[in-house]
């Protein structure tokens, strides 16, 4: 065979694969658990999601404020009148704490767990419960060390197909999920198309910045694969006003939805599990504001930026961006100086 027709095949089998991993994912995402039906109203907005029940996946580092954001969030959402469901797909079940002033929800790992146990099905009232018009749950997740927690949201949400999820009717679904675990099932939302677009949580820190660009990466890989999941904007929480997660919203191109400030008044009230978002409170007008933009906000295709252009968000002073790279030696590792030793080859001129 010559190197060429070699080469050709090579090509072509690296195509044929690629192609092959593009139709599984489609595959896959036709096969996700969340189809709601599209809206006749709908059918001619390219971007906007199509679907009568707006499903939202919000990413962020851990201890970003996604919980907090979500529970006052949906909370607005249900006193202007909107059916509003949230899960927390977070292994810590945290997300409902507030909600239900730090209360524990049963969640559904663990009520699956136990009913199948005693032969028992599990029912909605198991798993669901609701406050002032909220609907919410906690997926839940295995202890430290017993298991993996992106499984466990893949077993969740199966669950959630057998409790009759195609047949709620909710305005809103709300699916809070870690941004900085990279393993299968928190990216569960993006690959399967089981959202319509993502919302990135982060603050003037560069690591949650760094967990909402790769969040963003995540979408637009996913979409040059056939996946449909738009980013549909930010929030900033914690916002002291120095402006660095305005700048990186900028740059990857997407709007900022709200700017919840650093106040020790939110700080406060949410350590003591108080609702903020309500429509009688000083912060009434700020979640009203979050409400209605996350309605409306459209998925959007967003940029990445390179660690390098993260970097450039922040001072050097603040990230240490100036050091230079010094490369290590054979002598810098062994922790002493090198003696080359002679070679005892003998070399033979040529004659």
């Amino acid at each position: 065979m010559s190197h060429a027709n070699a080469s050709t095949e090579r090509t072509t089998a690296a195509t044929v694969s690629l192609d092959s991993l593009r139709e599984e994912l489609r595959a896959e995402a036709r096969q996700a658990p969340i189809v709601p039906e599209a809206r006749d109203d709908d059918s001619d907005a390219a971007d906007r999601p199509a679907k009568e029940t707006q499903i939202i996946a919000i990413y962020g580092k851990g201890g970003i404020g996604k919980s907090f954001t979500l529970a006052n969030l949906s909370y607005m959402m249900a006193q202007t009148g909107k059916r509003v469901l949230l899960i927390g797909c977070d292994p810590k079940s945290d997300t409902t704490s507030l909600l239900f002033g730090g209360r524990a929800c049963p969640t559904i790992i663990e009520t699956s767990s136990r009913k199948k146990e005693a032969g028992e099905q599990v029912e909605i009232g198991d798993v669901c419960f609701k406050r002032d018009g909220v609907f919410a749950m906690e997926l839940g997740g295995p202890e430290v060390g017993r298991g993996c927690g992106g499984r466990g949201i893949i077993h969740g949400f199966e669950l959630l197909e057998k409790l009759g999820f195609h047949d709620w009717g909710f305005d809103y679904v709300l699916l809070d999920f870690l941004g900085d675990v990279v393993c299968g099932g928190f990216g569960l939302p993006i690959a399967r198309d089981m959202c319509q677009k993502v919302i990135v949580v982060g603050a003037n820190d560069l690591q949650s910045l760094y967990v909402a660009n790769n969040v963003c990466s995540a979408v637009q890989y996913f979409r040059k694969l056939g996946g449909n999941v738009g980013v549909a904007g930010m929030v900033i929480n914690k916002d002291d006003g120095t402006g660095e997660a305005n700048a990186f919203a900028d740059a990857v191109g997407i709007p900022v939805l709200a700017a919840i400030p650093a106040h020790d008044d939110i700080r406060r009230k949410s350590g003591n599990y108080e609702i903020i978002g309500r429509p009688e409170s000083e912060w009434g007008p700020l979640f009203q504001e979050l409400s209605t933009n996350v309605g409306n906000a459209e998925p959007r295709h967003p940029q990445p930026l390179s660690q390098d252009g993260l970097l450039n968000l922040f001072s050097s002073e603040s990230t240490g961006r100036d050091v230079v790279l010094d490369p290590a030696s054979f002598e810098d590792m062994c922790g002493k100086t090198h003696v080359s030793k002679p070679s005892l080859e003998v070399v033979y001129d040529d004659v």
